[in-house]
């Protein structure tokens, strides 16, 4: 029986993203650079992006 190799989350992502543009990608540690909250400007309307105790994102208004 062949062996059966696991794909990885950038192998299927890769896949899944087939024929769409690229997308600028960021590493979370280089945004909030120690911080557990940041500001984001958007048009005007301030945009909170937190990270939860669980290690989860929040994006608020």
């Amino acid at each position: 029986m062949p062996e059966q190799t696991r794909e990885s989350n950038t192998d299927r992502d890769r896949r899944n993203d087939a024929g769409k543009a690229d997308v600028k990608t960021l590493k979370s540690q280089d945004l909030f650079q120690g911080a557990r909250e940041l500001g984001i400007d958007h048009h005007g309307a301030l945009y909170r992006l937190k990270i939860t105790r669980q290690g989860k994102l929040i994006l608020n208004k």
